[in-house]
């Protein structure tokens, strides 16, 4: 597998408990240990997990090998959305209408406006244009 995908809440879990188990003991858990630890009713679930969790490329386990799970993503280090970048005439562009929206809420007092106000914000965070995003959101504070 090429990339791998994120992993959900309970994948995050179990992968966060095999490597705390790792730290603390030298060693993986067993799938046993694992159902206890996360108080999981059979080993069976573990297994599905951790056979999924090898799937998406966030475990790896040897062949025929007990205690031989190792985590392989680092769980300290959350991977960034890449987005697509966008010009810079397309962000001068984008934080003009932003903007504009802004005069127009202020001009209205219309409260129903700072939902989309807060959206157009996040976009930009999204957008990797933060200090625009930061401006807005002081200027938010302000409506």
């Amino acid at each position: 597998m090429s990339e791998t995908v994120r992993p959900t809440k309970k994948q995050r879990e179990l992968l966060t408990f095999i490597q705390e188990f790792i730290t603390e003991h030298g060693y993986s858990p067993s799938y046993r240990e694992i159902m206890r630890g996360l108080n999981y009713t059979s080993v069976a679930t573990v297994a599905l997990h951790v056979n999924n969790l090898i799937k998406r490329g966030h475990l790896q386990k040897r062949d025929h090998s007990a205690r031989s799970l190792e985590v392989v993503t680092d769980l300290g280090a959350e991977q960034p959305i890449k987005t697509n970048q966008i010009k810079e005439s397309e962000a001068k562009w984008l934080v003009e209408k932003v903007e504009y929206y802004f005069s127009e809420a202020e001009k209205s007092n219309d409260a129903s406006q700072l939902d989309r106000l807060f959206v157009l914000v996040g976009a930009l965070k999204v957008l990797s244009l933060e200090g625009a995003a930061q401006s807005f959101i002081h200027h938010l504070s302000e409506l």
